[in-house]
């Protein structure tokens, strides 16, 4: 939850007037405790983590109450909006797919995903390029905003012309827009 990404992250969406609650899975709460790095938890883990912070917050906030994440937070978070009744939902770094393993998409539940969503992906990520996720089909629900060169953690390649710094602040921005639409 305070990764450099997050950390930035954060502070760029609270500049943009919007508040943001970070946690950590069980895992990562553990390697913060013990030093040594942890394998993710199951999924029935992460998700149920997920529902209880969802229902430790719900009840705190008025208004707009999105969930999301990055990278795998973000796909477990997708996995439970429609059940959470969660009013958006943003994922920064969609693991469409395993490193690797582009045959092998984790996107089934996108098809009929009913939250509006905001997918901020990189055009060249590994998880997730534009070609491959060109391929899928994703519920109407979800728009996907494609940044140039970008990888994973969108960062962008140099000869983009674009730097991380523009990326993150575009993903902010993105991000801020998407959650006061009506």
């Amino acid at each position: 939850m305070d990764s450099g990404f997050m950390d930035e992250m954060a502070q760029r969406l609270a500049a943009l007037g919007v508040a943001v609650v970070r946690f950590e899975f069980p895992y990562m709460a553990q390697r913060r405790q013990g030093g040594s790095k942890r394998p993710p938890n199951p999924q029935q883990v992460l998700l149920d983590c997920w529902r209880e912070v969802y229902a430790q917050v719900r009840p705190l906030v008025t208004g707009t109450l999105a969930i999301g994440g990055k990278s795998m937070g973000g796909r477990m978070a997708s996995l439970v909006a429609d059940e959470l009744g969660a009013d958006r939902l943003v994922c920064l770094g969609y693991p469409f797919y395993a490193a690797g393993k582009p045959e092998k998409p984790r996107v089934e539940h996108l098809a009929a995903l009913k939250t509006p969503t905001l997918i901020v992906q990189g055009e060249r990520d590994a998880l997730g390029n534009r070609e491959a996720v060109a391929g899928y089909r994703l519920s109407p629900a979800i728009e996907v905003s494609w940044l140039t060169a970008a990888d994973h953690d969108l960062k962008p390649l140099r000869a983009s012309g674009f730097t991380h710094d523009q990326h993150l602040q575009a993903a902010a921005r993105l991000t801020a827009e998407f959650l006061i639409r009506p």
